[in-house]
């Protein structure tokens, strides 16, 4: 096995599953595809991905048995899984246990695995989770405050997501930063958001917890509520236990404040003078705000600000909104600096900024890539 450049051969994404106008997009140097057609299933469309990775002429392997090493982002690890594994069928029995922990995400990651197995009869298969990157938070920021059974017998505490990208995009501000000693504060926004305190590399402590649905405002995700509410649905307003967990993940977030769950449309109307999404936007980084004065609090001090993953890397509407009267805490944002559009690592922060500021595209694919290779051959 060798990844001597970690160059992409060819980039992709099949989205949409299910639907009859599902998107597959792929990308090799100078050749791309956009298509829309119906993907009935996991399997329709990892095969049609396979159709063109063997293209004859824009391709990027003759054989699928070229592939050595396939590596898959699971994201509940529970307590079983602290690091990158290669997958066994023990292995996918602990992942198919837990799926009762992300309902929403682990079936998939194993209906992934399953697939893999098959269409890639001669790769290794490799799980890196999305909960690795927190086992380090420590005792007193994971546990939760009821009794403690709860945690010893039924593993009933904070997990933390988005483990892969966070350690991504922490590790390339360590780099730039090349000091002894840390403090950042990682805030991913996407259609999921959260926010991660890493002191010294190791991530302390996390906006989400049990599962991936409180902490910040997420796409169609409420965050942080009180959970009082849950039990004034169900005794009081005859909400049954399943219709209140589709509209706390589905229905809620700025989908459930506006009407809308793309940020950019939200952003718009916005501009036009649309009071809910202005609110909704308001809410949003308010939000975001007060986590990053908790994290600021827990490590004593802050050295370094990282935006990422979609919203987070292009939106300079919200970015402005969370750095906004954030001096007392040395977080001072160029204007022209962040309205700047680039896909690539920047800086945004004034010169008399005591924090870095810093927007830093994730990269899992790589992330997962690495962890794979670096498992499979130590």
């Amino acid at each position: 096995m060798h990844m001597p450049s970690e160059t992409v051969l060819c980039a992709g994404m099949v989205d949409r599953i299910g639907l009859d106008n599902a998107n597959l997009r792929y990308v090799k140097k100078d050749f791309e595809v956009n298509e829309r057609l119906p993907v009935s299933s996991h399997r329709k469309g990892l095969e049609r991905v396979i159709e063109m990775l063997l293209d004859p002429v824009n391709g990027a392997i003759g054989h699928v048995n070229e592939i050595e090493a396939v590596g898959h982002r699971v994201v509940h690890g529970g307590t079983a899984f602290s690091e990158t594994t290669e997958i066994t069928g023990e292995v996918k029995e602990k992942i198919a246990d837990l799926s009762q922990l992300a309902p929403l995400h682990n079936p998939h990651n194993l209906e992934g695995i399953l697939i893999a197995e098959e269409l890639f009869p001669k790769a290794k298969q490799v799980a890196v989770f999305d909960t690795a990157f927190h086992r380090t938070i420590p005792i007193k920021s994971r546990k939760y405050a009821i009794p403690n059974e709860f945690y010893t017998e039924h593993g009933i505490q904070l997990y933390g997501f988005h483990g892969t990208s966070h350690k991504y995009v922490t590790e390339k501000a360590l780099r730039f930063l090349n000091k002894i000693t840390t403090k950042i504060i990682s805030i991913h926004l996407g259609n999921g958001c959260s926010i991660t305190a890493v002191q010294n590399g190791k991530s302390i402590d996390h906006s989400l917890g049990f599962a991936p649905s409180n902490g910040l405002i997420m796409g169609s995700r409420s965050g942080d509520i009180d959970h009082s509410l849950i039990f004034y649905l169900v005794e009081s307003l005859g909400y049954s236990i399943p219709e209140v967990n589709e509209l706390l993940n589905k229905k809620s977030g700025m989908l459930g404040l506006t009407g809308y769950s793309d940020l950019r449309e939200i952003q718009e109307k916005a501009n036009d003078g649309d009071a809910q999404c202005q609110l909704a936007l308001e809410m949003n980084a308010y939000r975001i705000k007060k986590y990053i004065g908790a994290y600021s609090a827990a490590m004593n001090g802050l050295d370094a600000l990282i935006f990422t993953a979609g919203i987070g890397e292009n939106s300079a509407y919200l970015r402005a909104l969370v750095c906004a009267d954030m001096d007392s805490f040395g977080i001072e944002m160029d204007t022209e600096k962040n309205n700047q559009k680039s896909s690539e690592f920047r800086e945004i922060q004034k010169k008399s900024s005591g924090v870095k500021i810093l927007v830093i595209p994730t990269n899992e694919e790589l992330e997962i890539a690495q962890q794979s290779f670096k498992l499979l051959n130590t």
